[in-house]
């Protein structure tokens, strides 16, 4: 497989310190209930060309939303790759837009995310959160999305709702890999790709397919599709770190998309590891 030089950005890195905050859907996965610090991922990327990352909430239990906010916002500021935070956020409370003024200001705080994927299948269609997620463009942030491949008639509502909202949708959508399944996933990814504030993540597939028995041409009919419909501007790498250790180490994670867009020109493929995420997610 073909080693990978590129430039990275990696937009899509978890860290989970469990002596710090809880995370009560950790306790169900015996290999990711042990805290995931700095140190560790940047043990991951070593020998990658790796320039920034953006951090994605993990998830934390609601209580301590605000305080890993905060935590996440000052360790960007330290010496480390992190230039951006997706702020866990639960827009489907009344107070969303106090927790947005506690947290508003940073420059490295570019967005919020709602993992919905674990959620009754109408959060993402409640009044409360779509006029909530509303607020964001006025704050200047953008929203990830985190759907299952059945979920998403929900996040096309939501993007079709929302229309002056940035939208970067989480793991190109959670298709069902290890079961091979295409349909209904891929003309609901066609659907969405169609609204314009919407660019998608190729992020998460390694953690969706057979641990032990994938090979890259069990993912390439999930990220050869995704690439066609929302075009070389709107694709964005992320690594899903320590999340696609359930199936690969980050190294080969790369190698694999490496491998599946080798026969694209450069130029497309620059966009897709870092210059699209330095649009996107507004970097220095």
């Amino acid at each position: 497989m073909k080693k990978h030089t590129m430039k990275i950005i990696d937009t899509h890195q978890h860290l989970w310190d469990l002596d710090l905050f809880s995370y009560s859907w950790c306790k169900r996965i015996p290999s990711f209930n042990r805290s995931f610090r700095m140190p560790d991922y940047l043990k991951a990327v070593e020998g990658l060309e790796l320039e920034q990352s953006v951090h994605v909430e993990a998830d934390v239990d609601e209580p301590y939303l605000l305080a890993e906010t905060r935590y996440l916002l000052q360790l960007a500021d330290e010496d480390n790759p992190l230039q951006g935070v997706v702020a866990g956020g639960r827009p489907e409370h009344t107070d969303f837009e106090d927790y947005l003024r506690q947290i508003a200001g940073p420059p490295k705080l570019k967005g919020i995310r709602r993992v919905m994927h674990t959620q009754p299948d109408d959060l993402g269609t409640s009044p409360t959160l779509l006029q909530n997620v509303r607020l964001l463009a006025r704050y200047g942030l953008s929203f990830d999305i985190c759907v299952l491949a059945r979920q998403l008639p929900v996040a096309i509502h939501l993007v079709k709702s929302c229309p002056q909202v940035a939208f970067i949708l989480d793991h190109c959508g959670v298709p069902q890999v290890k079961e091979q399944a295409l349909d209904p996933w891929l003309g609901r990814m066609f659907e969405i790709s169609r609204f314009p504030n919407v660019v998608c993540k190729i992020s998460g597939l390694v953690a969706y397919a057979d641990p032990g028995h994938w090979t890259a041409e069990d993912l390439r009919p999930y990220i050869d599709p995704v690439i066609e419909c929302f075009g070389w501007d709107r694709v964005m790498f992320g690594s899903d770190w320590p999340v696609c250790t359930l199936s690969a180490s980050l190294k080969q994670w790369v190698e694999v998309l490496t491998e599946v867009t080798r026969n694209a020109d450069e130029m497309s493929r620059r966009k897709l590891f870092s210059e699209n995420a330095r649009r996107v997610y507004r970097l220095k």
